[in-house]
């Protein structure tokens, strides 16, 4: 199997794809409350138009701008040390900076302010030295060139600020035609442009902007949390657990008999869950974490003697044979050092075994941990599976996130979608993939595979009654995820988790002690069954289409119908109680 293979191999299906802080202070802060600021309509109307008309405007006139003001250049030579990285920012004032090979000509990646905070921040909670830390150098931290975000000279601000906002990046590299960097672009270049010298300074733009926004009076104290959050901030000190529910379905015609087939073993997709209990340092105990994870094998490998389920099986076992490890080693040195191991660590060791014992194929792959003590999901997602987070949000007092303009009276739930992981793709139907072929790439070599350490990492806050799927890309190119969404409201209701569509009852029931774990527990596998049935079901329809469709059509690729493919999906519920808590079983 040679390295030429992967060009053709690779293709397969996938899901779709600062306000100024004003540091000034009067000699004598006023006492007395002040008035509010009064606008006129006319000023309102001016404030609107300006904005209109800012979104409109072309990226490369406000890096124009930007420069004819303040030239910094905003690199960093790869062999920096952290804190000549920490100077040059502070000094420079910059919110990022292009880390450069030794010529200081070739970019190598990106390194940004918020990555110098989590240095210092994930060193001292790993108790290493100071001086250590801030002389590492700055290519070990920094973003790699393949994994940045950039925009052109001729896109708007208005794409930029929505790339940036869906993506939760703070600025932009600006690539021209030519390959080359022409500057860094942030949140705050974009609402300086429009704005002269005049207006940013001198007496009258004090008077008119600045002068009553300055100074807080003695007796201003924090508001308290708003009443919608109340009930969630209670249980912020309580553990939260899991049920999970798991189903893999194969493709449809992977039987060759006629008859559609249903035998998970002949399913390219893989998937595991495991709970463990690991040392944590910060709480100096050994505590329960639960892993879970999915990998899509790609069935193309097949047309050259290597059967796809290899590969991505045996990534999914490793990660479980990992995690066993790491709870042993927990259990026998429990206090001496943090043993929580992070999902792209999983992925990465796990990968290494895979190319150790040759298992020639590729896969794309996502791996979560969920820690129930902080109430977070960390995951490292690599191609074109995902996860999507469901959460009952109030649509009235969650203003940011309506959606559904029924009147309140008149919707059955506020269940909304509030969080989607990015993917990674090479193009439409192309995603990346963890691989082996059986030897090292060479440097330099075109290829759709990654490694783990490139996987899209994040983390995700979660609360009691929140609903994540995690699957494969067959669930997402046959579903749409409003209806994913539709089917795990059904089936919160159906059970008793939600009625109505009253959160305040069910938060009522929940201070009572009335989790309904055990109902969690016994039926969450209903979801996943279902949701992995319906991505059947869609992906042999003909006439209507389904995501991946409509998204291939969007792309000039002439697609009827679903997308028959093998699908494998995680259901986990969380809730308040473990379920085999006594007190929280039927019979109480």
């Amino acid at each position: 199997m040679t390295i030429s293979l992967i060009r053709h191999v690779c293709r397969r299906a996938f899901v779709r794809p600062p306000i100024r802080s004003l540091s000034s202070v009067p000699l004598r802060p006023p006492e007395e409350p002040q008035l509010p600021i009064q606008l006129s309509q006319q000023d309102v109307q001016k404030e609107e138009s300006n904005r209109q008309r800012l979104r409109d405007v072309k990226i490369a006139d406000v890096l124009k701008a930007k420069h004819s003001y303040r030239w910094v250049h905003p690199v960093i030579p790869q062999d920096a040390p952290v804190q000549q990285a920490i100077e040059t920012a502070i000094e420079g004032g910059l919110s990022a900076m292009m880390v450069l090979q030794e010529d200081k000509q070739h970019v190598v990646g990106l390194i940004t302010s918020r990555d110098l905070l989590r240095i210092l921040a994930s060193g001292f909670k790993e108790g290493r030295d100071p001086a250590d830390l801030l002389a590492s150098p700055v290519v070990d931290y920094m973003t790699p060139i393949s994994q940045v975000i950039y925009a052109r000279p001729d896109e708007t601000v208005g794409m930029c600020r929505t790339l940036m906002a869906k993506l939760g990046i703070k600025c932009l590299p600006i690539l021209s035609s030519k390959g080359q960097v022409e500057g860094l672009i942030t949140a705050r270049d974009m609402s300086d442009y429009g704005l002269s010298a005049k207006e940013k300074g001198g007496k009258e733009a004090y008077l008119k902007d600045v002068s009553e926004r300055v100074g807080l009076s003695s007796n201003t104290s924090m508001a308290e949390p708003p009443a919608f959050m109340r009930a969630h901030l209670g249980m912020e000190r309580s553990p939260l657990f899991v049920n999970i529910g798991s189903a893999t379905l194969p493709h449809p015609f992977k039987g060759g008999k006629g008859d559609l087939c249903n035998d998970p073993d002949l399913s390219e997709d893989a998937s595991f869950v495991t709970t463990v209990r690991l040392a944590d340092s910060k709480e100096k105990t050994l505590q329960r974490f639960t892993y879970f994870g999915v990998a899509d094998g790609v069935g193309s490998w097949r047309e050259y003697g290597v059967d796809p389920r290899l590969f991505s099986r045996r990534l999914m076992m490793e990660c479980s044979n990992i995690l066993e490890e790491a709870c042993q080693n927990g259990r026998e040195e429990a206090l001496q050092f943090r043993q929580v191991v992070s999902p792209a660590t999983v992925m990465a060791q796990a990968y290494d075994r895979v190319k150790a014992d040759n298992i020639i194929g590729s896969s794309t792959a996502c791996i979560a941990l969920f820690d129930s003590l902080r109430h977070q999901l960390h995951f490292s997602n690599l191609g074109d599976c995902g996860i999507i987070v469901l959460r009952h949000i109030d649509s009235d007092v969650a203003g940011s996130l309506k959606r559904d303009k029924t009147p309140r009276a008149e919707r059955t739930s506020d269940l909304r979608v509030a969080f989607v992981s990015q993917q990674q793709l090479k193009s439409f139907n192309h995603p990346y993939q963890l691989g082996w072929t059986g030897e090292a790439l060479k440097e330099g070599e075109s290829s759709s595979f990654k490694m783990p350490n490139e996987s899209c990492t994040s983390s995700i806050h979660l609360r009691r009654g929140d609903i994540i799927i995690m699957a494969t890309d067959g669930l997402f190119d046959n579903v749409e995820i409003d209806d994913i969404c539709r089917m795990a409201l059904e089936w919160e209701q159906k059970h008793g988790f939600m009625r109505g569509g009253d959160i305040a009852a069910r938060e009522r029931r929940w201070s009572m002690g009335n989790s309904l774990a055990h109902i969690s527990h016994d039926t969450v596998q209903e979801l996943a069954d279902a949701l992995c049935t319906r991505a059947r079901e869609n992906s042999l329809l003909k006439h209507v289409d389904s995501p991946f469709a409509i998204l291939a059509k969007e792309n000039d690729i002439m697609w009827s119908g679903g997308m028959p493919d093998d699908c494998a999906v995680h259901v986990v519920h969380v809730v308040g109680r473990d379920p085999n808590d006594i007190m929280d079983a039927p019979n109480k």
